[in-house]
């Protein structure tokens, strides 16, 4: 097994004034989705224009975070954030639910797509092959929190985490697994599929199915939300229920759009 140090969740200090390490990665991953994006809308074939990517990813960020805080406050600890709200806005604490991430992000995607004179669909399939690397950023930051780590386990790369809610037991790396499969696989696979043209919708839609697999697999070794545990059937967590709607919606999405065929310039690279 592997002993986990403790980090400094603070990245660096400037007199009275600290950044974490949990907020700088999803600063780092912003940047990220905002550098593909540009890139994106230099392509000759693309209908892009980098003020357009730069005015999306700005209120991106507002979207994902306020969605993001919101979810999680919801759905994950209502009760304790009922009590205390004035915890709801210390985001540098961690807890930050994908899934009311996703939700944001779908409303700024169709807000954006009315000014522009785009689908919602057209701005999602350009959208989406730049988050994946934005989850891994953000699934590193839960890493070095310490946080969200995974169950008992006594493979040879099972690590202790610091924390002491963790029983100082070997455990998975899920926040890795989860950087790894939602992340990087999910980023090449995303990648190359919107690097041709590909009818409007299917790559929102693989974005939907691959998320969703992905992260309802890892929960098999993520430690379930301590104030939620298991929700049915000894074995499902509420990560994996969140995910059967986004799989079902991804595959019917891929399958319209497949079906419909129609291929936007926006939606080419």
């Amino acid at each position: 097994m592997i002993v986990l140090p403790e980090f400094d969740t603070v990245a660096f200090r400037i007199g009275p004034l600290k950044a974490n390490w949990y907020g700088l990665m999803y600063m780092i991953g912003f940047a990220i989705a905002w550098l593909l994006g540009r890139y994106r809308a230099s392509r000759p074939t693309n209908n892009w224009t980098a003020q357009q990517v730069d005015d999306l990813i700005t209120w991106l960020v507002v979207g994902l975070v306020l969605g993001a805080r919101l979810g999680y406050c919801l759905i994950y600890e209502p009760g304790y954030f009922l009590a205390h709200p004035a915890d709801i806005v210390a985001v540098w604490k961690g807890g930050m639910s994908f899934h009311g991430g996703a939700v944001g992000v779908a409303i700024v995607a169709w807000r954006f797509a009315k000014s522009t004179g785009r689908t919602t669909l057209d701005v999602g399939d350009f959208l989406v092959p730049l988050a994946p690397l934005g989850l891994l950023c953000g699934r590193m930051g839960n890493f070095i929190n310490g946080e969200l780590w995974g169950r008992v386990t006594d493979v040879p790369w099972g690590m202790v985490f610091p924390d002491r809610h963790a029983g100082s037991l070997p455990r998975h790396p899920s926040q890795l697994y989860e950087g790894g499969l939602e992340g990087l696989t999910l980023f090449l696979i995303l990648w190359f599929w919107s690097s041709k043209p590909r009818p409007r919708g299917t790559t929102t839609g693989l974005f939907l199915i691959g998320y969703g697999f992905f992260r309802a697999f890892v929960e098999f070794f993520r430690q379930p939300d301590p104030q939620l545990g298991f929700i049915a059937f000894g074995w499902l967590t509420m990560g994996q229920l969140l995910c059967v709607p986004m799989i079902l919606a991804g595959l019917a999405l891929f399958i319209w759009g497949a079906r419909k065929g129609v291929i936007p310039p926006a939606a080419t690279d």
